[in-house]
């Protein structure tokens, strides 16, 4: 089963794209979706063609993407909500099964606590996936992270 996961944002939108086999997970693929700078409308008009090309390419078989959760600044909540949203049109669009994750549900199931920090989550991710530790940006580690998550059924637990 190939899963893709997402982390949303406005600027940044991270993936991750993994296989789930029976000897466990592998790692396909994973970065930032190109968004150039512009209007928001122009940002989200470029979110849904690069992650349409995504998909057409990858052909996941689940995709799972971050639910929002507190921010301080409204605007930026908004601006994410309406990049999620684009994001949710886009798989539904294509027919890929979504889950929505919490980043509550996410840490539990890739770092076994819900108050996992971004580096124990980071770490686990590296773990499951076989690969060396690296730098990546945070919003590929949080992508990765939610397909690891959504791989593993976390949310029948």
């Amino acid at each position: 089963m190939v899963i893709l996961g997402i982390d949303p944002g406005t600027t940044r939108v991270g993936y991750g794209l993994i296989r789930k086999e029976a000897g466990g997970l592998q790692h396909l693929a994973s970065g930032l979706f190109p968004i150039p700078p512009g209007d928001l409308s122009s940002r989200l008009f470029s979110l849904h063609a690069e992650a349409k090309k995504m998909l057409v390419s990858a052909r996941p078989d689940r995709a799972g993407i971050e639910q929002l959760y507190f921010f301080k600044n409204q605007k930026t909540a908004i601006e994410v909500a309406e990049a999620r949203g684009v994001l949710l049109f886009t798989l539904a669009e294509a027919g890929v099964p979504i889950v929505e994750i919490t980043p509550l549900q996410v840490k539990l199931g890739v770092a076994g606590s819900g108050n996992a920090s971004k580096k124990a989550v980071a770490s686990m991710v590296f773990r499951f996936l076989g690969i060396t530790p690296r730098s990546l940006p945070d919003d590929v580690t949080d992508a990765l992270a939610v397909a690891i998550a959504v791989s593993g059924n976390v949310l029948s637990r």
